[in-house]
C-alpha cells in the first residue's frame, strides 16, 4: 500500500522558518512535490523535485525563500521554508508520481498525503 506521510508543519512568526518532511513507502517514487491550499483557493503549486538528477522547480511566490530536497536512501522528500509570511498559511501536500519529469500539475501526480497545517502569525 502507498503512503505518503508529512510531517513539520506547525505555527511560526513571520520570518521565521520550518522544514517539512514527507516520508512515502510502497513503492519506488521518482518525481516529488509539494502544494499547499489555503482556505477558500485553490490546491496550488509549490515546489517539484526530479527523480534522477535532482532537478528543482519552485512557484515564483517561494522561490529564493523554500527550498526542496530529497534523501533517496529514505525515500524521502523535504521543504525548508524560511523567512516564511501570513501569505504562506496554507495546508501543505506532499505528492508523488511514477515518473522522473518533474511536474507543476495537480493532474500529474498520482499519490499525496494527508497534508499539514502551516500556520505564519503576522
Amino acid at each position: 500500500q502507498v503512503q505518503l506521510v508529512e510531517s513539520g508543519g506547525g505555527l511560526v512568526q513571520a520570518g521565521g522558518s520550518l522544514r517539512l518532511s514527507c516520508a512515502a513507502s510502497g513503492r519506488t517514487f521518482y518525481a516529488m512535490g509539494w502544494f499547499r491550499q489555503a482556505p477558500g483557493k485553490e490546491r496550488e503549486f509549490v515546489a517539484a523535485i526530479s527523480g534522477s538528477v535532482g532537478s528543482t522547480d519552485y512557484a515564483d511566490s517561494v522561490k529564493g525563500r523554500f527550498t526542496i530536497s530529497r534523501d533517496n536512501a529514505k525515500n524521502t522528500v523535504y521543504l525548508q521554508m524560511n523567512s516564511l509570511k501570513p501569505e504562506d498559511t496554507a495546508v501543505y501536500y506532499c505528492a508523488a508520481r511514477g515518473a522522473a519529469r518533474l511536474s507543476r500539475l495537480k493532474a500529474e501526480y498520482n499519490y499525496w498525503g494527508q497534508g499539514t497545517q502551516v500556520t505564519v502569525s503576522s
